[in-house]
């Protein structure tokens, strides 16, 4: 969605700064609007609020939300001024002062940069009207791109430590359309999430009506795709979402982990010191913050087992060298206990704690720990018992497990283990954590019998909770995109019906070369022409076919099937009968397009939308194929930007030049 922007101004026609009358509605439809428009942005001005009610709430509220105000200060209006001095004080950035005719003297603005634009007749002059309107949007771009750097608001600057308040505590009008449009939107990302459906959440993130939005969709979908393992995809999403709020503290840690698992898996450019540094950044502004302790405590963890927990290693090998690394053990230890002792009630990072305390004694045996760990038991047990969310309760319980691995005995450790699993709520990912403490542990030979007794309660369980979404994984994820068949006289053919059976032998010899087959996912729309020859091409070698479409399916086979011809509607109903998914359609899991989007972004959408799903299966398993003749005049979301997304992460593209055809 395009950022939105708020235009604080005189209304009507008022005395301008010379005497004569300036009308500022045309100063606005001929100038300011236009000028934000090319610029990419949204434009809305208070006047323009046709719903009964206090025209205040909306304005303190676009006040508070909007990605940048407008201010026009030409003449010395109060209600614009008093517009300017509320935004200065809720944000540090997003202002852009104009003026007509002379520049304000005001003394806390003066400094400010400001656009003068020139007034002849009562509205703007004619003559620059032009290099007005450019010079105008040239300022706001200028001002979007460099969102984080200077801060424009004369309060954040004479106020340095002062930070600007979280938008969603200051919810204005309990029953706005703003607040009830966002929680529809609210509720559909929520629903994409539970779903484990990241690709409809990343499209949703992109159709946020502010900035503001898009930046807390971005980083959830982040930590979605972290949880399935995606690290690289993660970090671009959380990234894009810390752009605009570099402070996110939920997404910075996010960001940490991402590092972490990267460095993990040995990607390139990526190594454990980049998510210790990370981390410690954060804490020099948030120096008693117990997660972000207890993440720090997890890379040095982490940099502990990766030197003994090697795969070709005897388990002797592995003990001792566990043993003979005891430093980074400690430094574990004491980053977990800083953890809990900044938050007692944080009882993962003070169970995490004792463990390692308890790994200490059994592989060295020197006492260190000896003192605290009985305290420090009792204090977890509390902390975890005294847990009363139910979004938590998996966790509390399930540490009341982790201790009985410590200090129970098999019995015990199983009846605590199956009341946590009695509470998950199918959530596959928080099994996966415990499973894999319990098989750090075997690896080490601690207490062979209680984690013998954890693991097959988490065996178990795991088999029958599915990672949503996750039931079945492609070992390739096939994306299409090609054109319809041409209507009859078109002028520049891409695809005439005397091409098809060509076009699909191409299509047909592509998925062959690449292996294709029962094993992977096949992703397109269904339209006649070149997405009926793929699916076709794709279910003779059994390819799984899932088809995601952009309108309701009897809209969709009036738009893009019977068009070119009732023999295509056959087609398209024999292959619909062979799919293995139900037909998604936008609407449906999506919702409507947002009410500014004309009738072609429905298309434009359905792209973004394959094109993310493909993504999130993971991005080296995405092959791109198109059947294309090269055009990039199908706007942003089409063929051209699907083949340019594919092609700068994987370069994975196989392209049917129809003009070879």
């Amino acid at each position: 969605m395009k950022p939105h922007a708020f235009v604080a101004m005189p209304f009507g026609t008022k005395p301008g700064p010379d005497g004569q009358p300036v009308d500022f509605n045309r100063v606005y439809d001929e100038l300011i609007r236009p000028a934000l428009e090319q610029a990419g942005l949204t434009a809305f001005r208070a006047d323009e609020e046709t719903r009964p009610g206090d025209i205040r709430v909306d304005m303190f509220q676009e006040l508070l939300i909007a990605d940048l105000v407008v201010v026009d200060i030409t003449i010395d209006n109060p209600n614009v001024w008093y517009e300017l001095g509320v935004r200065h004080a809720l944000r540090a950035r997003g202002v852009v002062l104009v003026s007509g005719g002379h520049a304000s003297k005001a003394f806390d603005v003066y400094t400010d940069r400001k656009l003068r634009y020139g007034i002849r007749d009562g509205g703007p002059d004619p003559e620059t009207l032009v290099s007005d309107c450019e010079h105008m949007r040239n300022m706001i771009a200028a001002t979007m791109e460099s969102w984080h750097g200077r801060k424009m608001s004369p309060v954040y600057q004479l106020i340095p430590n002062l930070k600007e308040p979280d938008w969603q505590s200051l919810r204005v009008g309990n029953f706005r359309e703003f607040w009830e449009a966002y929680d529809a939107w609210e509720e559909k990302i929520s629903r994409a999430r539970r779903k484990g459906r990241v690709g409809d959440m990343l499209v949703l993130a992109d159709e946020a009506p502010v900035s503001a939005f898009r930046a807390s969709a971005w980083i959830r979908s982040g930590k979605a795709l972290r949880r399935i393992g995606h690290y690289g995809f993660a970090l671009e999403q959380l990234e894009k979402g810390l752009v605009i709020e570099p402070e996110n503290l939920a997404g910075l840690r996010e960001k940490g982990m991402c590092l972490q698992r990267l460095a993990l898996q040995g990607r390139r450019g990526f190594e454990l010191e980049m998510a210790r540094s990370h981390y410690r950044a954060i804490l020099q502004d948030h120096p008693r913050d117990a997660e972000t302790w207890a993440l720090l405590g997890r890379v040095e963890k982490d940099a502990w087992t990766s030197i003994w927990r090697q795969p070709d290693a005897s388990a002797a090998q592995r003990i001792d060298d566990a043993r003979y690394e005891d430093a980074l053990l400690r430094a574990a230890v004491s980053c977990y206990g800083t953890a809990f002792r900044s938050d007692p009630k944080h009882y993962y990072s003070g169970i995490n704690a004792l463990t390692l305390m308890h790994l200490q004694e059994h592989l060295i045996g020197d006492g260190a720990y000896r003192a605290t760990m009985d305290i420090m038991g009792g204090a977890v047990r509390f902390a975890a018992e005294c847990e009363e969310d139910p979004e938590k309760l998996y966790w509390a319980r399930s540490t009341l497990g982790d201790l009985q691995v410590l200090l129970g005995t098999p019995a015990t450790v199983q009846s605590a283990y199956k009341e946590a699993v009695a509470v998950n709520r199918d959530s596959w990912f928080a099994l996966d954590s415990n499973l894999q403490q319990l098989l750090m542990l075997q690896d080490l030979g601690f207490k062979p019998e209680n984690v013998s007794a954890g693991l097959e309660v988490f065996d178990r369980a795991m088999k029958r909770t599915p990672v949503p979404g996750r039931e079945w994984e492609p070992r390739n994820v096939f994306l299409f995109a090609g054109h319809m068949v041409d209507a009859p006289g078109r002028d520049h053919p891409r695809l005439p019906e005397r091409m098809i059976e060509l076009a699909g032998e191409r299509i047909a010899a592509v998925l062959r070369d690449l292996g294709a087959g029962p094993e992977d996912l096949a992703l397109t729309q269904g339209a006649c022409g070149a997405d009926l020859l793929f699916t076709e091409a794709c279910q003779s070698l059994g390819v799984q076919v899932t088809w995601l479409q952009p309108f309701d399916e009897p809209e969709f086979i009036r738009r893009s099937v019977v068009h070119c011809g009732e023999h295509w509607r056959d087609r398209y109903l024999a292959a619909r009968q062979r799919l293995h998914q139900p037909i998604l359609a936008a609407p449906g899991e999506l919702g409507e397009p947002p009410d500014y989007t004309e009738s072609a972004y429905a298309y434009e959408r359905c792209n973004r939308w394959l094109l993310y799903t493909a993504l999130v299966w993971g991005i080296g398993k995405v092959h791109f194929i198109c059947l294309w003749n090269g055009g990039r005049g199908d706007g942003p979301g089409g063929t051209a930007a699907m083949y340019d997304e594919v092609a700068k992460r994987t370069g994975q593209v196989h392209w049917i030049d129809t003009r070879q055809l």
